[in-house]
């Protein structure tokens, strides 16, 4: 029973379908929901709500508490600032991180604890590095991603184009998605690998009001520090490039702002 909830977030269960499934009156099953409830709760697995009468049931929310959060960032802090990952130009190798499935899973996990009873109907990000973390997150939700690109493929059928600034480089670029990829008055959340200038997301945000829906977030694994004008100031990051030196090859990495806008705001 537990597995079978884990592996659907966000879906309502009737205690009837588990009592069929399992071959159990429905008094037994609830017992046992009331033990992984608890056991949930104890290890930070996340929260499972159970909802009384006919029409009730069994639904798993995907969370994680402040201190396996804290941890992990902690270790990607540590991994980001290794020497061997600056690449000329002052670029960040990222790919062996986001490659590795332990990795994914606590990213999906870390940005969907932050929309805890918010409601969302589709994770958005660009190609291609952005693509495994939206993947993750969207499974903790429980909804679509949707890719955005920056050429248009034949079998994305009829596309929507936007222009956007680079926030980096100051240059207009153009990215495109499918008509069928995005419903009309969706709430998306916006993910991404690495954030500079904020001009990629802020053309994702241009995308989104041309399916005339909303933006419920930003959150990034990583942002850059940055001199300039920053296109979007309302988002959130798990991690910080705070200095990079291209003399020495050294990388200086802090926490983001996630730690505190999800666990100390509010205290």
């Amino acid at each position: 029973m537990t597995n079978y909830l884990l592996e659907r977030p966000h879906t309502l269960i009737s205690l009837t379908f588990f009592a069929k499934r399992y071959e159990s009156a429905k008094s037994s099953i609830s017992e046992d929901l009331a033990i992984i409830k608890r056991t949930f709760k104890v290890r930070g697995i996340g929260v499972l709500e159970t909802i009384p009468g006919a029409a009730g049931g069994a639904r798993y929310i995907p969370s994680i508490d402040e201190k396996e959060a804290r941890a992990f960032i902690e270790t990607m802090t540590e991994k980001l600032s290794e020497k061997d990952r600056l690449l000329p130009g002052g670029y960040v190798y990222l790919s062996d991180l986001l490659g590795k499935p332990e990795v994914l899973r606590q990213v999906g996990r870390v940005i969907a604890r932050q929309y805890l009873g918010k409601q969302i109907d589709a994770v958005m990000t660009v190609a291609t590095k952005g693509v495994p973390i939206a993947q993750s997150v969207s499974s903790y939700l429980n909804v679509p991603f949707v890719i955005l690109r920056r050429d248009s493929k034949i079998t994305e059928g009829s596309t929507v184009s936007v222009n956007y600034v680079s926030g980096s480089s100051e240059r207009i670029e153009k990215m495109e998605l499918s008509k069928r990829s995005l419903k009309r008055g969706s709430n998306v959340l916006v993910v991404d690998d690495f954030m500079k200038g904020g001009g990629t997301v802020n053309g994702m945000k241009s995308m989104i009001e041309e399916f005339e829906s909303k933006m419920v977030g930003i959150t990034v694994f990583a942002e850059a520090s940055f001199e300039g004008h920053r296109m979007v100031d309302d988002y959130t990051s798990l991690l910080k490039v705070d200095k990079v030196n291209t003399l020495d090859k050294t990388i200086q990495v802090s926490a983001g702002n996630y730690l505190k806008k999800v666990f100390d705001e509010g205290k």
